[in-house]
């Protein structure tokens, strides 16, 4: 056996240079032909904001997979590849980097000095992606690369989000969300880090009105009770039968709300008296609608 082939197999020796050359004869391109059956992905965009992970490579491999097999079979293909902004996680990114580096933050630096350290991350980190997907062998037709900044694509994605607003499929309404005190706005539940907090309950005490009775109501947030609209108790409760009708006294906001029956309510939780905080602006409506049990 020749000693070549006793070698210990080595992917640097050749698989840039492979991939170079498949580049360069335009092997992912689509044919442009017509009287072919078109086949398109369009690449899920990965972040700026770091470095591929296990998950993108399973992900990639997944479409590069696809790509491949309809282009032997055929097809006009296109593998569309991009990357996406993730504007939050990038601020984070580059004020961490400022402040490790330079100790510096956000209100140190001007708007257009902040966006120059956000481009060149940008750019930085992006070229390491793209890099890394080559290095997968992905065969993606790089010279048609989109980046969610693009001129172009800013413009298309918000002609289509002015079109489903006038649709109606789109509109802005109440929602509860998960508010980052740091970077003041929003950020979805994939940037949310949740930790276990021991709590215990808040006893409050309501005034039936016209009485020196209380119901007393267990709470874990009390400081929601500025919003109450009614206390309610369960249906086959002895204990609060008689009060179900009535209306007590908002502590602080001295506003008198209803005594409500809903089977909802644990008997056995707390004080078995649940505060009515609405979520929205209707509740309060559908309460004085709602028949009192």
């Amino acid at each position: 056996m020749s000693e070549k082939l006793t070698e210990k197999y080595n992917p640097n020796d050749f698989e840039q240079g492979l991939y170079k050359e498949w580049e360069e004869k335009g092997y992912f391109k689509p044919s442009m032909d017509k009287t072919k059956q078109s086949y398109c992905i369009m690449m899920p965009p990965p972040n700026v904001t770091g470095k591929l992970h296990m998950g993108h490579a399973l992900d990639d491999t997944i479409q590069d997979v696809l790509i491949r097999f309809k282009r032997m079979q055929g097809y006009n293909t296109l593998w569309l590849p991009g990357s996406d902004h993730a504007a939050i996680a990038t601020e984070v990114k580059v004020v961490e980097k400022m402040q490790k580096e330079e100790g510096l933050t956000k209100k140190d630096i001007t708007r257009e000095e902040f966006l120059e350290r956000a481009w060149k991350w940008t750019k930085e980190y992006g070229g390491t992606i793209q890099e890394q997907q080559k290095r997968l062998g992905c065969s993606c037709d790089w010279e048609r690369n989109r980046f969610t900044l693009d001129e172009g694509l800013s413009e298309a994605v918000l002609e289509q989000f002015i079109e489903l607003y006038n649709k109606g499929l789109i509109y802005k309404g109440k929602k509860m969300i998960n508010w980052c005190p740091s970077c003041h706005t929003t950020i979805s539940d994939a940037e949310v880090e949740y930790e276990d907090e021991a709590s215990h309950l808040w006893h409050i005490r309501y005034q039936v009105k016209g009485t020196d009775k209380y119901i007393i109501v267990a709470t874990t947030r009390p400081e929601t009770m500025l919003g109450d609209t009614a206390v309610a108790v369960h249906p086959d409760d002895e204990r609060y039968k008689d009060l179900v009708g009535k209306t007590c006294i908002l502590p602080i906001m001295n506003k008198e709300i209803p005594i409500i029956a809903d089977e909802f309510v644990e008997k056995e939780f707390g004080t078995g008296c649940v505060k009515i905080t609405p979520f929205g602006t209707q509740s309060s409506e559908m309460l004085e609608n709602r028949e009192v049990a």
